[in-house]
């Protein structure tokens, strides 16, 4: 498992875009776009289209796992 963020390519509404992402981010953005019956990159395009211009999609992507985990363990 790389701590290091480790580039990531996404196609997010026909556009090829890439995320740098360490290897725990990614592997739970995975699972929650699985169990949520999504396709990575379309659940990538909801976040990117959710986060306005404040941060990067990085950073959304971070920031959205790190909510989806909280909620989950709130249950």
């Amino acid at each position: 498992m790389s701590a290091r963020p480790v580039k990531r390519s996404l196609t997010l509404r026909g556009h090829r875009t890439s995320v740098s992402l360490e290897d725990a981010f990614w592997r739970e953005f995975r699972r929650i776009a699985r169990d949520r019956g999504q396709p990575v990159n379309a659940l990538a395009a909801e976040i990117d289209e959710a986060r306005g211009t404040d941060a990067g999609l990085a950073s959304a992507i971070r920031v959205f796992v790190l909510e989806e985990v909280r909620s989950q363990s709130a249950s």
